[in-house]
């Protein structure tokens, strides 16, 4: 029999064995925790075979990818190459055109500034003939500034004017009249009205006086020189050049100035008046040149006249020359006529020639030959 006392171990045995029952309850729990994730495994082991699916589809859809990647990198770098080669292209095309255009820009560039150049040397040209001009204009001034010089400009001026208008032998310059005194143009007019005479005139002094007063005292002073100055000139024309049965009974003052000319006839009618008073008519350079066409026409008149017996007698012979011609033309038109006609019978008998000789030509001379052997001739219708 066991007793109780049998029972009783020690404090080591006890703890071991409290320490494999922990081991067996750790077990129990080990296994039935493989049991659960056993359990739980295979679920797990489905979505994983799943997961490895998707994994395998997503390597596939990957290499897909990696392929439609290579593709496009591919399509990419040709659509690259054939932008750059277009690029090339255009920029080829674009650098021609450029240079063309810079060349045509450098063609025309150069041409305008040729012309620029051409037109400067013009330009130059102007600018020495301005200055030359300008020494012409003081010289002038200088000229017209003095007494003596200016009436030798007018005389200049009015002897042009009428070389241009007149025949040389129809007037004559520094003419002396009987009086002594000397005109500066004597134009040989028929009478009536006779020779005229034209005197060069220049009041510019007074004029220019007139033209630079600033006051009403220096306009009054300068209208009443010019007014001596041309009353002065009026007188000498009409008491020297007007002379009775050598001269015509009135007399031209030439003024070489067209502005002098105006003045006085917009502001001093009463001197333009004076003149015709006194058979003076004021002229200037362009009413002169009107005026000796005029006189042109006059002489013209007054030659036909004088040359109106030779013309009447040169008309004579000309109407007996004209008849004499038309007499030689008749005879003429009568020896065309008959050489016309002896022509004509001359190309009737080489007609008749010629057909004689094509019927000779023809003949069959054996044929025309009569049994004694002699030629049968020709009948005088063959003839």
């Amino acid at each position: 029999m066991i007793t109780i006392a049998d029972y009783t171990l020690s404090g080591a045995e006890v703890a071991g064995l409290g320490i494999a029952a922990v081991v067996i309850v750790l077990l129990v729990l080990s296994v039935r925790a493989a049991g659960r994730s056993a359990r739980m495994a295979e679920p797990l082991a489905h979505q994983m075979g799943a997961l490895g699916q998707r994994v395998q589809a997503l390597g596939d859809g990957q290499q897909q990818l990696a392929g439609g990647l290579t593709q496009v990198v591919e399509s990419q770098a040709a659509a690259q190459a054939n932008l750059l080669q277009h690029m090339e292209k255009r920029l080829a095309l674009v650098n021609q055109q450029m240079t063309e255009n810079l060349q045509g820009s450098a063609r025309r560039t150069a041409h305008s500034l040729g012309e620029l150049q051409e037109r400067l040397k013009t330009i130059d040209k102007a600018q020495d003939n301005i200055t030359r001009l300008s020494g012409d204009v003081l010289s002038l001034q200088d000229i017209l500034s003095n007494k003596q010089t200016r009436g030798a400009f007018g005389e200049i001026q009015l002897n042009d004017i009428v070389s241009k208008a007149l025949p040389k032998d129809s007037y004559a310059l520094q003419h002396t009249l009987s009086n002594g005194k000397r005109a500066d143009c004597l134009i040989h007019l028929p009478n009536p009205p006779g020779p005229i005479v034209i005197d060069s005139k220049f009041p510019l002094e007074a004029y220019e006086a007139l033209r630079n007063a600033e006051t009403q005292h220096e306009l009054n002073e300068a209208a009443r020189m010019l007014r001596t100055s041309v009353k002065k000139h009026i007188k000498d024309i009409s008491e020297r050049y007007i002379l009775e049965g050598e001269t015509a009974d009135g007399a031209l003052m030439f003024l070489p100035s067209e502005a002098v000319y105006a003045e006085l006839h917009a502001n001093f009618p009463e001197l333009v008046r004076e003149g015709f008073a006194a058979r003076v008519w004021i002229v200037s350079p362009t009413t002169c040149m009107a005026t000796l066409n005029t006189m042109r026409a006059i002489l013209k008149d007054a030659r036909m006249r004088e040359q109106a017996g030779s013309i009447r007698r040169e008309l004579g012979l000309l109407y007996t020359d004209v008849e004499r011609l038309g007499t030689r033309v008749e005879n003429l038109d009568r020896h065309f006529g008959q050489a016309a006609k002896d022509i004509s019978d001359i190309k009737i008998s080489a007609d008749k020639a010629g057909r004689r000789a094509r019927r000779l030509d023809n003949f069959d001379f054996e044929e025309l030959a009569s049994d004694d052997g002699k030629v049968v001739p020709l009948t005088k219708s063959e003839t």
